[in-house]
């Protein structure tokens, strides 16, 4: 039974939907049958999960997918399609999993050794249509040799060369298992339209761009979820995002901006959270147009006042970071720091011939409400650098776009962007951002290569997290890379519902609960 503080406040909620043209006896139905609503910045570019490695939208698919794999809050590694796992060789070649008996796919067939086998070898060496792209799996699996099905529930990975960190891939992006039979029988395309996993939810309606509705998986293996319907609206304005929340008709808002989730804090009947997490911020950077002199690209990192950003932005919540990676983490340097001084910028532009009075121009392009503060954080950078001698030109990237971009290389020089890093391992902060192999990397130097090759391979934990914080070092002394700050999450949401944080960002509808 609910109390009379609650049932006014929900009363109140109710009038505020009403009057945006949503019926009161509507929404009173909708909230004693367990449904919940979110506001939500990003759309997934494809319900393909395996095809595309975009951070953003990893809470979305698993809703509907299951990986190896998963993580507890704390983002330690968690038991899921996977019970066991361990190396079955001394080279660090294969890699023995069990799986789960009990596990079915939203059309009730069961998941099986040949459904993993087919999502981490098949998928990623199938023939690719002419005109078409490869999945991104196909890169980021790209040393497995083959999968050998021993059984229903047990497979061994043999690996053409060691992959240190092919367990935290597991949970990592775009890591889920598929329905073999379902994805052959209706084809890719199909797939993608009306897709079909084995996670805690069933699709039931998708408008992109604007509307995901889930319905509860009865049969799941970890247990139905607690709510067994939930809308995600696709809000990409965070105004919008902050208005939906404060009219409550949304039951909750996702990276809302730092300042006005203090506010709504405030409000009676609703909650916020502000946390930095193990994803990060940082410039993208490529060697094109004005940035082809190291020196230009490290004034352009000298020129950037984090701690101004972090606590104009973020009330000082994000972290800054002087490498691509969080702090605390495994591949940080410990005594390293790269700071902030005009000066250094300015004395290292006028070895190139500009300045204050002579700018050196560039493009510069960032996303627009994907995360929190992205854009004014980069209009405040555009600020600084100019006061140095760096005019930048701005322009909004979406996310997609983003994607589209790096794999044509045609970025401009620097781009705002929040790199998600779940695991913390460091091979999924520099090795991919700054490897000039990998399809994530904007910065394509040929002094990198020889580094990150041998990391890759590095099966000595001791000399792998050496190494990369030795390379993270390098990177950022070369100008190749401006690490920002840690990422900020914000969530924002009515007090009828219980919300689980995760320390790398996740937002799993799965996982919450609503108050009696």
């Amino acid at each position: 039974m609910m109390d009379r503080r609650s049932l006014i406040a929900r009363g109140a909620g109710l009038s505020a939907l009403a009057a945006l043209g949503v019926p009161r006896d509507a929404l009173a139905q909708a909230a004693a049958k367990g449904q919940l609503t979110l506001a939500y910045p990003a759309d997934v570019p494809t319900w393909d999960p395996n095809a595309r490695s975009l951070a953003a939208v990893q809470s979305l698919y698993k809703t509907v997918f299951d990986q190896p794999l998963t993580q507890n809050p704390d983002i330690s590694p968690k038991p899921a399609l996977i019970t066991k796992w361990g190396y079955v060789d001394d080279k660090g070649l294969s890699l023995g999993v069990d799986l789960r008996d009990d596990v079915v796919f939203h059309d009730g067939t069961p998941m099986t050794a040949a459904d993993f086998r087919y999502s981490f070898f098949e998928r990623p060496r199938a023939p690719v249509p002419e005109g078409g792209r490869r999945l991104d799996t196909s890169f980021l699996w790209r040393r497995v040799k083959d999968i050998e099905v021993v059984s229903p529930t047990r497979a061994i990975i043999h690996f053409s060369e060691p992959m240190p960190s092919a367990v935290a891939w597991f949970y990592f992006l775009c890591s889920y298992v598929v329905p073999k039979a379902y994805v052959e029988r209706v084809g890719v395309d199909e797939f993608a339209r009306k897709p079909i996993g084995s996670g805690p939810y069933k699709l039931v309606e998708y408008q992109q761009g604007a509307r995901i509705v889930l319905e509860a998986h009865d049969k799941y293996w970890g247990g139905k979820p607690a709510i067994p319907r939930v809308t995600i609206e696709l809000v990409r304005d965070p105004t919008a995002r902050v208005a939906a929340i404060e009219s409550r008709r949304v039951d909750v808002s996702i990276d809302v901006p730092i300042r006005e989730a203090q506010r709504l804090g405030a409000i009676s009947g609703l909650t916020s959270s502000i946390d930095a997490i193990t994803d990060i911020t940082l410039l993208q950077i490529t060697k094109n147009g004005g940035f082809a002199d190291d020196r230009v690209r490290l004034a352009a990192h000298h020129a950037i006042n984090k701690e101004a950003i972090s606590k104009a932005f973020f009330a000082g919540a994000a972290t800054p970071i002087a490498v691509p990676a969080a702090k605390g983490t495994p591949g940080y340097p410990l005594n390293f720091d790269f700071p902030f001084s005009e000066e250094k910028a300015i004395a290292l532009l006028k070895e190139v011939g500009h300045g204050p009075q002579n700018p050196i121009n560039i493009k510069f392009s960032s996303t627009n409400g994907a995360f929190p503060s992205d854009f004014e954080v980069a209009r405040a950078i555009v600020a600084m650098w100019k006061k140095v001698g760096i005019n930048a030109e701005l322009e909004t990237v979406e996310p997609s776009t983003y994607q589209e971009r790096l794999r044509a290389k045609t970025l401009p020089e620097a781009t705002v962007f929040s790199w998600g890093n779940t695991s913390a391992d460091p091979e999924m902060y520099g090795g991919y951002l700054l490897d000039p192999k990998s399809i994530f990397s904007a910065m394509k130097s040929d002094d990198l290569g020889p580094i990150f090759a041998a990391l890759l391979v590095e099966t000595n934990e001791e000399k792998r997290i050496a190494g990369y914080r030795a390379a993270h070092q390098f990177a950022a002394e070369k100008g190749y890379t401006i690490p920002l700050y840690q990422t900020v999450k914000t969530i924002v949401s009515q007090n009828g519902v219980n919300i689980v944080k995760y320390a790398n960002g996740w937002t799993l509808p799965q996982t919450y609960s609503q108050k009696s």
